[in-house]
């Protein structure tokens, strides 16, 4: 079903940026809400970043809990970085003993060593071994320790007589991007441990090459190549802190999700229960419950075949040995004649109020006015005193059998029908002001418990007089009343038997009930403790429901609402969410087709960030060939056309993340991109082969040694150094591993296309160095190591060892990386799922809310919390009442067996009514109201909807003519001519002689809620008195009006015949008259006007 516009929910985003909040309302109706802010900070331990990267959230306690999160979620991540520790250990252990001597044993046994730690680390870190504390705060630290002492061993043991300033830079580079990307910390101290491990590498390379050299030294070459160190360092950093950025806004990105996801379903369930408390005072829940089931099954109808039903839906029950209660305020007339809309609502609202609280005590359930109807007379009693008013009420009861439920389509209330409701009506009609009137029945099932005198209701009464009745009236004796009832005696609306069912808590129809045992003070709590049967239950040890209780307290404290929002987080990362979610193990692609497709198009806001990094990779290493080897023409070229290629790529990737920058075709093909998976890998591709083709021609332009290049002095390359690549050539595979953190750093690409990406890379590179610079590596071999050379790897397989080593180590980390992100992408689709819920069984409630009460008047309600004296109460000038009744259903109605007690009547009665609501469903009636239904008769208001008046809402009432003001009079009496037409139509079809007896008339209102417990929306005044008296004194067939109805009516083309004066009770002798119809009539059946039993004729 579509939603109600009346309660249209905003729509909620989780983008966010450095200078936006997102504003999410507690009140759709009142943008009433809290304010999430992700701020620049203009100080602080990010400075490290540009001013629009540092970005936090506001307030502080929320940034230190999403600090908290963040660790949470890097801790896996760790254990990343731990493995490659422990790659780099197997690295030095093989290196060594491929080539093994007993100079090596030393770097053995420290590798070793270190690949022992590396296990022992993870196997405690994996399995929660260590205290949290320790955990969080020591192990990051102690890790960084650990692998800059693993590579320092490294260069001191392996490289003992041999230093150069190429020695470990890839492995130090490659752990300073690491860091990065793994360490539970913030930017700042990453920053920090990185930048000292770098400098302190730089400065032992430094100083151990000068001290090895002394006199030989040639400071210019060995400081272009520590420049070039730096060079790579720097890179590595820098796209290290870009890879930390674009994994702290996703994670922020997702952390907001889960707050928002957190806020909005807590406000809806408060909303859902709110509508639900509302929903469950009007109906019964059982019929609630059955309601919504309706509904839902006629929505899934409409998706697939609908069926085809005979009747409409009708909710009726059977229940036996019901007392029914009917009570009328005497005096009420004069009473609201003399008092303000406001304050006769809150009068009304005061009585009812002590009436529904003594109702809910004793387990009843109003139906009207439902109460406890020995003391009414005192309620009535104190309402007199307290307002100066000759007010009081007179009281029927009967205990008989009922039909209880709700008839029609719109405006649901419950009632009840029967014969025996009918005679406690007539006790009431019979009896006495301030006294209690009950009957034979209803005596019987006192026992005893109070005090009778004769009623003589036969007497007043002309019903049960030729029916026989006995009636009697309650002594009330003259002592204060007790908790329990009178004088302590606890009254209880039973059958003879004592075991009769509670109205309120039937379950079943045809009189098999179900009750639950209470105390008596457990109705207080009934009104608040709502129970939803149609909300999800998901398996979770966190409920909306529990989450619900404490929102009030969330709302008003933050640090409540940020103690929910971790509890949230930390029972979402327990749940493994892939488990059960079937993936294909190797390329972890969902094996649900649409899922996989969902996923595939998810919209990465950080993929022109991925392909700006290619372009500071690739500016990075022009210019550590520069520093190198600055004669080389080839690295300008490539360094021109690689930048270009890759800027066109990284401002296609841009376009579609600011659209107001860019053309807008540019804007739909990056748009495209985006959502096309394809089109995405071959933009990824593209830009790492230009990273990769840019080193592979650099390597190939680099002219080759000489013929006597390898019997070159021995230290000519340690004493030279200028002669760029071929001196230099370790420099070429280092390119190779900034291309490999290139590739890492891509997103919305899978892990499969990365590792193509860096196969692709590594055996490129490893080709060039065992083929095309195999005399290359040769000559450097033979000069730096002289005859020790035979006792180590050469330098060409030892260089693609090690990218090939943190190939695989990228890859792993690619495989974790797309693993969480598959998993925050099903924790996002379950968040949107869970709020679906919630706002589904919301938007259920709020319909059937909305068909209890007017949708002006729901919105009143559901708005805000409302205390109960803040009541709705309005009046109105200028509006139409129409009572319309079938007096002939009396009749028909019967409780025989072959009608099932009498249901099967009121399902005829109920089809009659939804035809007459589904009128109002037709725009010429959208200002149009339908009040409520009593027994057969259907009464109708027009003019008091606001915003609907035909297109005149817009005009003040003193700018509209007289025409203008009283057109939504002129739909009223359009509306009962259309019910004229319908209920003709059902009598053809159904052989049937049902008629309309209907009264018009207009003036002024009052119009409000009462009951705070039991809202009831109705209309009072003489002019609601006068359209009464107008249906009761009509004749069947006929529309009655009064003399000003039908001057204001016949001004829009309707006929009228008139009747003449009539007595009206209350009114004197007044001048009606019969509408007849339009100038222009349709025809009603066969294309000619029908002329009914009892009907007026038109002779004019």
């Amino acid at each position: 079903m579509p939603r109600n516009r009346a309660f249209s929910e905003p729509e909620y985003s989780a983008e966010y940026s450095a200078d936006c909040s997102v504003t999410l309302p507690s009140d759709p109706g009142h943008a009433v809400g809290r304010s999430h802010e992700v701020t620049v900070r203009s100080q602080g331990c990010c400075l490290c970043l540009p001013r629009f990267m540092r970005l936090t959230f506001a307030p502080e306690s929320l940034e230190n809990l999403y600090q908290t999160y963040f660790r949470r979620q890097r801790h896996e991540t760790l254990l990343v970085l731990v493995v490659f520790a422990a790659l780099f250990d197997s690295y030095i252990i093989v290196m060594c003993a491929v080539v093994y001597t007993g100079e090596k044993l030393a770097s053995v046994v420290v590798a070793s060593l270190g690949l022992a730690s590396d296990i022992l680390l993870y196997v405690l870190c994996r399995y929660g071994l260590l205290p949290d504390r320790i955990s969080r705060r020591v192990v990051p630290y102690a890790l960084w320790v650990l692998i800059a002492a693993q590579i320092f061993c490294y260069l001191g043991l392996n490289y003992a007589r041999f230093h150069q300033a190429s020695d470990t830079v890839g492995w130090q580079a490659f752990f300073s991007f690491s860091f990065f990307l793994t360490l539970p910390l913030r930017l700042t101290p990453i920053v920090l441990i990185t930048s000292v491990s770098c400098g302190v590498h730089t400065l032992v390379l430094g100083v151990t090459i000068a001290q090895q050299q002394q006199e030989d030294i040639q400071g210019a070459a060995l400081g272009r190549q520590l420049l070039a160190n730096i060079v790579i360092y720097v890179c590595a950093i820098t796209v290290g802190v870009m890879s930390y950025y674009m994994a702290d806004r996703k994670h922020r990105k997702a952390f907001l999700e889960a707050r928002q996801s957190l806020e909005v379903k807590l406000n809806l369930e408060e909303q859902s229960q709110q509508q639900e408390r509302l929903l469950l005072s009007i109906l019964p829940k059982h019929i609630a419950d059955e309601m919504l089931q309706d509904m839902k099954k006629k929505e899934a109808s409409q998706t697939g075949q609908k069926e085809m039903q005979q009747f409409n839906t009708m909710y009726m029950y059977r229940h036996e040995n019901v007392s029914i209660l009917f009570a009328d305020i005497v005096g009420f007339t004069q009473l609201s004649s003399s008092c303000s809309a406001h304050e006769l609502v809150k009068l009304l609202n005061e009585l009812f109020a002590r009436f529904d609280k003594l109702a809910a005590r004793s387990f009843y359930l109003r139906i009207e006015v439902v109460l406890l109807g020995s003391v009414t007379g005192l309620s009535c009693r104190y309402v007199r005193e307290k307002t100066g008013t000759d007010v009081d009420m007179r009281v029927g009861v009967h205990t008989g059998t009922v039909l209880g439920g709700v008839l029609g389509q719109k405006r649901w209330q419950y009632d009840v029908w029967s014969t025996d409701v009918t005679v406690a009506n007539k006790m009431e009609a019979g009896g006495i002001p301030g006294r209690v009137h009950i009957s034979q029945a209803t005596m019987e099932c006192l026992h005893g418990e109070f005090d009778m005198e004769p009623g003589n209701g036969g007497d007043r009464c002309e019903y049960l007089k030729e029916r026989g009745i006995d009636s009697y009236l309650v002594v009330v004796p003259k002592g204060p009343l007790g908790k329990n009832g009178i004088n302590g005696v606890k009254l209880s609306v039973m059958s003879s038997n004592g075991n009769s069912p509670l109205l309120i808590n039937t379950t079943e129809c045809n009189g098999s009930v179900h009750t639950a045992c209470t105390t008596p003070d457990e109705p207080e709590e009934l009104d608040t403790r709502v129970v939803n049967p149609s909300f999800p239950n998901p398996r979770r040890r966190l409920r909306l429901r529990d989450l619900a209780e404490r929102v009030i307290d969330a709302q008003e404290n933050e640090q409540e609402l940020n103690k929910l929002l971790n509890e949230a987080l930390l029972e979402r990362e327990t749940v493994q969410a892939l488990k059960g979610k079937r993936t294909n193990r190797l390329s972890l692609r969902f094996v649900d087709p649409e899922l996989e497709t969902r996923y595939s198009v998810e919209k990465e806001k950080q993929s022109g960030a991925a392909f700006s990094c290619s372009c500071v990779v690739l500016l990075f290493t022009a210019a550590m060939e520069v520093l190198i080897d600055p004669r080389m023409i080839a690295n300008y070229v490539t360094l021109a056309v690689g930048e270009v290629l890759l800027l066109i790529l990284t401002v296609c990737s841009l376009a579609a993340i600011f659209p107001r920058v860019f053309p807008k075709r540019l804007v739909s093909f990056s748009t495209w991109i985006d959502h096309t998976r394809w089109a995405r890998n071959t933009w990824a591709m593209a830009a790492i082969f230009i990273l990769t083709m840019a080193d592979i021609v650099d390597m190939l332009s680099c002219p080759r040694p000489s013929g006597n290049a390898t019997i070159a002095p021995p230290s000519s390359v340690v004493q030279s150094g200028a002669e760029g690549c071929l001196d230099n050539p370790k420099y070429y595979s280092y390119i190779a591993v900034l291309a490999l953190m290139a590739t890492t750093m891509l997103v919305q690409v899978s892990h499969m296309v990365k590792v193509t990406l860096m196969l692709l890379i590594t055996i490129a590179t490893g080709i060039v160095n065992i083929y095309s610079w195999r005399d290359i590596f040769d000559r450097y071999d033979m000069a730096r190591f002289q005859d020790y050379r035979s006792y180590l790897v050469p330098s060409k397989y030892a260089m693609t060892v090690m990218i090939f080593i943190m190939m695989i180590s990228f890859y792993y980390f690619s495989r974790h990386v797309e693993k969480l992100a598959r998993t925050l992408f099903l924790w996002k689709i379950e968040v949107h799922e869970q709020k679906e819920k919630v706002y589904e069984m919301r938007r259920w409630n709020e319909a059937l809310v909305t068909n209890m009460l007017p949708e002006h008047v729901a919105r009143h309600f559901l708005g805000s919390k409302k205390r109960d004296e803040e009541l709705y109460s309005q009046s109105y000038d200028e509006i139409g009442v129409m009572f319309a009744s079938i007096p002939n259903f009396s009749d028909f109605y019967t409780e025989e067996s072959i009608n099932n007690g009498g249901i099967e009547c009121l399902r005829f009665l109920n089809e009659i009514i939804s035809d007459f609501d589904s009128l109002l469903d037709e725009s010429q009636f959208r200002c149009i109201t339908k009040i409520k239904t009593i027994g057969s008769t259907y009464m109708a208001a027009s003019g008091v909807t606001p915003n609907v008046s035909n297109g005149y809402a817009c005009l003040k009432k003193e700018e509209l003519t007289d025409r203008e003001r009283w057109q939504h009079l002129a739909d009223l009496a359009d509306f009962a001519l259309a019910m004229k037409v319908t209920l003709m139509n059902i009598n053809y079809q159904s052989f049937n002689n049902f008629m309309l007896r209907i009264g018009l008339n207009k003036g002024g209102v009052l119009a409000g809620v009462i009951g705070a417990r039991k809202p009831h929306y109705d209309i009072w005044g003489n002019t609601v008195n006068v359209a009464s008296r107008m249906e009761s004194t009509g004749v069947m067939g006929n529309i009655q009006v009064v003399e000003d109805c039908y001057h204001i009516l016949k001004e829009y083309g309707f006929r009228f015949v008139r009747r003449g004066p009539i007595f009206v009770k209350g009114k004197g002798e007044l001048l009606t008259y019969f509408l007849k119809g339009r100038e222009k009539q349709g025809s009603f059946i066969n294309g000619s006007s029908v002329t009914l039993p009892h009907q007026v004729v038109d002779n004019s």
